[in-house]
């Protein structure tokens, strides 16, 4: 009984989450749409084929940002997760005033940040690049990974890590072989937030890029300031796929990791 009553509830909220994007799955079939009509009086290709052209701006602006949100989530779980070690499993001297710096970037208001950003940027040749995009995107998503993976470390007392050493194994093997399954789960949230902030970027992107590199958020933009709901619909809808999917893929690998608990893998005997 219980169980039905959750999934009746999973499939409500999944019903209202998914009720938004009927209206653009509909534009982005529709060749005519006058109101107050509850249906499209047309339905045309267009939107579609604008998507799927070979050598056409979406393909590209689409793998664009999927190689650099790719890059800044990995990048971003590389410079956090030290970091969320040191500030979950240890307490000293100012690591409030840490945390807070650790913070800023996202507390200062973006524009501001990535003008002085960019003057330092156009120095060092980075400018107009994707890889300047990539490295401007760390600085939205390391705050957001260490916090996260500073919440994961807290709750760990290191015993296990301890008892891996009292038997042989050295730091790297110890970390690599105990401690790094133990916080997979975590890793894998912290992974997600830094390729959906990434995904998302559109400020940063615009001015470090100049406009040169082109992702999928600079042409959802371009398009919704337009006169064309077919087109922008059509692209809404790209742009919201792979954040479904590395949302699915996270919660499914989670669930196998609450499996793995409940099964006492992975734990002491």
């Amino acid at each position: 009984m219980g169980k039905r009553r959750t999934n009746a509830g999973l499939a409500v909220v999944a019903a209202l989450v998914a009720l938004p994007f009927v209206p653009l799955f509909l534009w982005a079939f529709a060749g005519e749409w006058r109101f107050p009509d509850l249906l499209p009086s047309e339905w045309s290709l267009r939107g579609i084929v604008y998507l799927v052209e070979p050598g056409g701006r979406v393909l590209g602006a689409t793998l664009t940002s999927l190689l650099i949100a790719g890059a800044t989530a990995i990048a971003s779980v590389a410079v956090g997760l030290p970091a969320g070690m040191a500030l979950g499993r240890y307490e000293f001297r100012l690591k409030g005033l840490v945390i807070f710096f650790i913070l800023l970037p996202i507390l200062v208001p973006p524009l501001a940040s990535t003008m002085g950003i960019h003057l330092t940027f156009i120095r060092l040749g980075l400018a107009d690049s994707a890889f300047g995009v990539f490295l401007v995107h760390l600085v939205p998503t390391v705050p957001y990974t260490a916090i996260i993976l500073t919440s994961v470390f807290a709750k760990r007392t290191g015993e296990l890590e301890e008892a891996a050493r009292t038997l042989g194994a050295s730091a790297w093997r110890a970390f690599l072989y105990v401690t790094l399954p133990q916080v997979a789960p975590g890793v894998a949230v912290a992974a997600l937030f830094g390729f959906l902030i990434s995904w998302s970027q559109y400020v940063l992107t615009l001015l470090i890029g100049g406009g040169n590199v082109v992702t999928l958020p600079m042409l959802l933009f371009s398009a919704a300031s337009g006169n064309d709901p077919v087109i922008t619909s059509g692209l809404a809808l790209v742009f919201v796929l792979p954040a479904i999917a590395a949302l699915l893929l996270a919660l499914r690998y989670l669930n196998s990791g609450d499996e793995r608990e409940l099964l006492g893998v992975g734990k002491p005997s």
